[in-house]
């Protein structure tokens, strides 16, 4: 009876150890997901899409210099109306790279980011050439492109690390080629040949901030979406507003 006994009482021992084993009996499905902390420290790379608006500030007397070389005939005046803002909302592309360095839940980080836009912010302004009379008025045509059609940025930024999620902000300065179309005409013609065109492109510098979130999908793949305040400091100041969409892979 007693050998009975003392097995009954070593079954029951095995038995207890090996339901301790067991994860439902110790209560692991209702302890819910457990969320991992990304790993974010290290260079990466991606491609993004962009859409925004341009604003450009022409000077009214931007096309001045070539309203002086038209000669209207005798007793005629031509009445030349100044420009307005230029405006444009466009789409573009281009690519980003850069190191993170992370201290717990804090990454900062120096990023290159480069977009091609194809910004063409237009205005035009409508006068007319006074006759003597006054009985009869032909049409005068001012016009301004400003194109930033490349821009270049060097930012510095930070975030703070939220399960696979990396809310951002940034601050950048970099450059880019902006060009100038200028046109002007009058019907009909004026007495001598005028300037009528001009096209100059020069480089621009400028400042940018903004905002974003990257999102860890797999291993190193992450996407990214993004607001952009640009400001290009020359002697046409362009406020370019854009969303970009991006993706990219960290090593």
């Amino acid at each position: 009876m007693r050998r009975i006994l003392l097995a009954a009482i070593m079954f029951g021992a095995a038995s207890g150890a090996q339901a301790a084993d067991l994860p439902f009996l110790r209560g692991s499905f209702t302890d819910g997901l457990t969320t991992q902390k990304v790993f974010w420290q290290g260079y990466y790379v991606g491609g993004q899409l962009s859409y925004g608006s341009s604003d450009s500030k022409l000077p009214s007397n931007i096309n001045s210099d070539m309203q002086s070389t038209f000669r209207a005939p005798d007793d005629v005046s031509y009445l030349w109306r100044p420009l307005g803002q230029a405006h444009n909302l466009t789409s573009g592309f281009g690519a980003f790279a850069g190191y993170n360095s992370q201290w717990e839940d804090v990454v900062v980080g120096v990023e290159a980011n480069y977009i091609h836009g194809g910004f063409r912010a237009y205005s035009n302004s409508m006068g007319v050439r006074l006759n003597p009379d006054l009985t009869t008025q032909s049409i005068t045509h001012s016009s301004a492109v400003i194109k930033l059609s490349d821009f270049g940025s060097l930012r510095l930024r930070a975030g703070y690390i939220m399960g696979c999620f990396l809310p951002y902000a940034f601050v950048g300065a970099g450059f880019g080629g902006q060009t100038i179309d200028r046109s002007i005409s009058v019907a009909p013609d004026p007495v001598l040949p005028p300037w009528t065109a001009d096209t100059k492109t020069k480089l621009v510098y400028g400042y940018s901030a903004g905002v974003g979130m990257d999102v860890m999908l797999v291993g190193g793949l992450f996407t990214r979406v993004e607001y952009e305040y640009q400001r290009v400091t020359s002697t046409i100041e362009s406020n370019i507003n854009t969303v970009r969409l991006g993706i990219g892979y960290k090593f």
